[in-house]
């Protein structure tokens, strides 16, 4: 990953900048971390991440916030 990475932070992050989600494309791969934590990096493909994002919206992941 020599090129730098653009970071886009989610939307629904805090206006202090701590706790956020970060995603970024590099070379066709979708990257993901938490602004705590930079130097940890999750690494996807687009459709991986498609379904992801389906299911979040979908609630199937409700469970883990309560």
């Amino acid at each position: 990953m020599s090129a730098r990475i653009q970071w886009q932070k989610s939307s629904f992050s805090g206006g202090g900048g701590e706790q956020c989600v970060e995603i970024a494309e590099h070379d066709g791969v979708i990257l993901m971390r938490e602004s705590d934590a930079p130097n940890t990096v999750t690494a996807t493909s687009r459709t991986k991440f498609a379904a992801f994002i389906a299911g979040v919206k979908a609630g199937e992941f409700d469970h883990f916030a309560n």
